[in-house]
């Protein structure tokens, strides 16, 4: 297949086009050209500014089987990428997130989003925050696009490439025996590797039909409390938990109510995905044995 990349140079986009490339793929990355990589001769490259009407309508001057947008944060971005590819691509591949739902204390359905009624308001990543950025680019993708899409929603992607550092921020906090600010230690959270993330992305993009908006979330879940205790048992120090802490100090994943992802859609369509108790204990070994 021939394949576009937005993004592509690091983290699970990265590991994305690794998959593209070993299943055989012909694939071209666009990128600001500001991280380098190490791909050398077995893809293409195109640097250009994702927001630029004109730099979509220069890609979209040949046919795309599948175009991965990793870094589509507006409606704006949506409508631009859309002129341009109409006509021009099999199958779109949008990477969204659990940021478009609302808090429910409940496990959330695909449904609980609906971003073919959605009302359009028109504007760049500047003028929203970023869960409304990606309702808003959901909802012009689907009401607008005149080819397939699907919408990746992702919860908090977590691996050793993670240049967000946010479960890190938990072990160092535990290892310096500094507080963490959560709110609700019983609330549950669902994450996904960042292996996973991009073996789900190659497998609705290349391996399957399936198209519309698409919850991608490892098996089972974890209550904050049990995480901090995993930290605690790998480190062999107490975490110090509070309800309120200095801004600093308050816990990315510091929720105030169950917040995960109902992955059955995907998992009737035939992606298998990892359990969460498999990979979490050992990537937070890995963190400490890290220090």
């Amino acid at each position: 297949m021939k394949i576009l990349v937005f993004g592509g140079t690091r983290f699970f986009g990265k590991k994305l086009v690794m998959r593209l490339v070993a299943a055989g793929h012909d694939v071209t990355i666009a990128t600001r050209g500001k991280t380098e990589d190490d791909f050398g001769d077995s893809v293409k490259r195109v640097v250009m500014n994702r927001e630029s009407r004109e730099n979509l309508f220069c890609l979209a001057q040949e046919k795309w089987d599948v175009v991965y947008d990793n870094i589509c944060f507006s409606p704006q971005d949506a409508l631009y990428a859309i002129a341009a590819f109409q006509d021009k691509v099999g199958k779109y591949v949008y990477t969204s997130s659990l940021s478009v739902y609302s808090a429910r204390d409940r496990a959330l359905v695909e449904a609980d989003f609906d971003p073919f009624y959605y009302e359009i308001v028109t504007g760049s990543r500047e003028d929203f925050d970023y869960g409304e950025g990606k309702r808003l680019a959901e909802a012009v993708f689907f009401q607008k696009a005149g080819f397939p899409i699907a919408a990746v929603r992702f919860p908090i992607v977590l691996g050793t490439d993670d240049y967000t550092g946010r479960l890190e921020f938990h072990v160092d906090h535990v290892l310096a025996k500094e507080e963490i600010g959560m709110p609700n230690e019983e609330a549950e959270i669902g994450f996904i590797s960042s292996d996973e993330a991009a073996e789900f992305l190659e497998w609705i993009g290349t391996k399957s039909d399936l198209t519309g908006p698409v919850n991608a979330a490892s098996d089972s879940v974890y209550r904050l409390d049990a995480l901090m205790g995993l930290i605690e048992e790998a480190t062999g120090k107490t975490a110090l938990v509070e309800e309120v802490t200095e801004d600093n100090d308050d816990s990315p994943f510091g929720i105030e109510k169950t917040y995960y992802l109902d992955n059955s859609k995907a998992k009737a369509a035939g992606f298998v995905f990892q359990d969460l108790h498999d990979w979490l204990p050992k990537l937070i070994a890995y963190h400490v044995s890290n220090k």
